[in-house]
């Protein structure tokens, strides 16, 4: 089912960044220790990982989005961002390790389904055929 203690801030950096073409910058000088992972130069996960309780902001399907928050007390509507689309994930020991990984690779396809077609392929995402 998964692990039942926490996500560390390094589990949480190494998943982020084990997808294709995915990268870590720290794009806000007003607070520095914020991480934006990105692909195509868009975010997926926005992070601050010295934070305690640590949680990550990660782009979701609204009904979805909406779905996670009613089950899930950890889950939340995304923190300064629109709510519809994001929700701010508390990685407590109340959601195992596989669904938090389930839920930044969503975010992460989220984003490169968008993503111009020629990007899609540079990343060799499987869905870069199917969507012209």
């Amino acid at each position: 089912m998964g692990n039942p203690r926490a996500m560390t801030p390094k589990q949480l950096r190494d998943v982020c960044l084990s997808f294709n073409g995915a990268g870590e910058e720290f794009p806000f000088p007003r607070n520095p220790d914020l991480s934006t992972f990105k692909v195509g130069g868009k975010i997926f996960a926005i992070t601050a990982l010295g934070a305690k309780p640590l949680s990550v902001s990660l782009k979701c399907e609204p009904d979805l989005a909406v779905r996670l928050r009613a089950e899930h007390a950890a889950i939340v509507g995304g923190y300064h961002l629109n709510k519809r689309h994001w929700n701010t994930v508390t990685l407590d020991t109340s959601l195992p390790h596989d669904m938090v990984r389930d839920m930044i690779e969503d975010s992460y396809d989220l984003i490169v389904a968008a993503l111009p077609r020629l990007t899609r392929l540079k990343l060799d995402w499987p869905g870069a055929q199917a969507k012209a």
